[in-house]
């Protein structure tokens, strides 16, 4: 038997859901209690939840003409990647959580209006 249309899309969304929840998964499990209260920690969590909406956007039949802000990820991404290298080379603590905090916003903003699209889809001229 081979799987074909709905059954194939289907199997990827599940495939991608479960992913998601490996990499949430392993992000508990290998991550001390006390690294929570790293902003960095807040910034993977803060990505993988906007990976899962992207997924989504890419995977769900129908949501083709939903679009993200490719600046606004972007931005989240440079302050997400300057977050990182604060930590490692040893920049002011100050530093670090402002990265931190524009990924999270750039990366929740994103988030927001991709479920904004997905609750209040534009309405067809036929």
């Amino acid at each position: 038997m081979t799987a074909s249309g709905p059954a194939l899309g289907r199997r990827r969304t599940v495939i991608a859901s479960g992913l998601l929840i490996l990499a949430l998964a392993l992000v508990v499990i290998y991550t001390g209690p006390n690294a929570f209260l790293s902003p960095i920690a807040l910034v993977v969590v803060a990505a993988i939840g906007l990976v899962a909406l992207l997924l989504q956007l890419r995977f769900r039949e129908g949501l083709a003409k939903i679009r993200t802000p490719f600046w606004l990820n972007l931005v989240g991404l440079l302050c997400a990647v300057l977050a990182l290298v604060a930590d490692f080379l040893r920049m002011p603590r100050r530093t670090l959580e402002a990265a931190a905090f524009a990924a999270v916003i750039c990366f929740a903003v994103s988030g927001s209006l991709i479920l904004h699209a997905l609750r209040h889809p534009p309405k067809s001229n036929s």
